[in-house]
């Protein structure tokens, strides 16, 4: 695998992060651990988390990056890894918050839950209409002096957005946002195609996609209505449709000729594509984190692209 550089940072990775929303939700922490030691022992080091983590179950407040700080205390390789976190989403106050007040509060419990003195990548969970993009910027540049922050990125970031902040961090000085992490497999494609994918390769910077396996829908184990059960079944539910049977049709095809599993192809489909440094994607097992392995390892023949793209246009 060749590493591919995040925006015009410094920050080198091979081509998959590890996803952890699962930690502390479907994943427990002894598995946690099991995971995050099998994905560095393979070679990787991106490893991708938020404040808001697992929040969503009842009694969790931010287990992943707590799952993930004491995992680093206990392996002693805070150098040997690249942390990526998230400020932003409601946690308790109310609304989605990029205000410069509670992006200095935040990295602060970041920092102390990831028991360590810097984040290599923090990013933008939501856009917040609430504040402006200047003032969001300017609290990152005082991180990223402080030594706190390394780089900084966006998520959920449209085109307009994301070039009026690439503007004002031209015009004023100040850090601009070096990745964006926005939806994308093979069933939905709008959210990065077209002028966002356009924005990203014209100014140099690199996608990190989230749910690149749709849920779990591109495993191929959703093929009917009574598959629709567990813990991620109502994410999966819109992906159940004819474009995503078209797009599990033309998978099996693939797999047939190249003996991958379907989410292996899947990761690898995404990693393929122009201005993509690495799909997203989460684990709750080893076995699970190997067939990730597998994905991000695998290329894909020009005429199975081609099938897999004519299949979820």
């Amino acid at each position: 695998m060749t590493k591919r550089r995040l925006g015009r940072s410094e920050l080198f990775i091979d081509p998959l992060v590890l996803g952890t929303n699962v930690f502390g939700w479907t994943a427990d922490e002894r598995t946690s651990f099991d995971i995050l030691d099998a994905f560095v022992g393979e070679g990787f080091t991106a490893i991708d988390t938020a404040d808001a983590y697992s929040r969503w179950v009842p009694g969790n407040d931010s287990e992943s990056e707590k799952i993930i700080g004491r995992w680093l205390k206990a392996r002693g390789n805070r150098d040997k890894v690249l942390i990526f976190t998230k400020v932003g989403s409601d946690m308790g106050q109310g609304k989605r918050d990029l205000s410069a007040k509670w992006i200095a509060e935040a990295v602060e419990g970041s920092l102390k839950r990831l028991q360590t003195d810097y984040i290599d990548l923090y990013q933008s969970h939501w856009p917040d209409p609430t504040v402006t993009q200047e003032e969001t910027l300017t609290a990152y540049d005082k991180l990223i002096k402080a030594g706190k922050v390394r780089y900084i990125g966006a998520s959920n970031y449209d085109t307009a957005l994301l070039s009026e902040a690439l503007r004002l961090s031209d015009q004023l000085g100040l850090p601009r946002y070096e990745t964006l992490q926005n939806e994308y497999n093979l069933v939905t494609r709008d959210k990065y195609e077209g002028d966002v994918q356009d924005l990203l390769i014209k100014n140099g910077l690199s996608a990190i996609t989230y749910y690149g396996l749709a849920a779990g829908f591109l495993s191929g184990k959703y093929r009917k209505p009574e598959d629709l059960v567990g813990a991620r079944s109502g994410s999966v539910q819109r992906y159940f449709n004819d474009k995503g049977l078209k797009v599990l049709a033309a998978m099996d095809d693939v797999s047939s000729r190249t003996g991958a599993a379907l989410s292996e192809i899947a990761l690898a489909w995404v990693a393929a594509r122009p201005g993509v440094a690495a799909p997203l994607a989460s684990a709750t097992s080893t076995t699970q984190l190997q067939s990730l392995v597998r994905g991000a390892r695998l290329t894909l023949a020009a005429e199975d692209v081609k099938l897999l793209n004519d299949a979820g246009k």
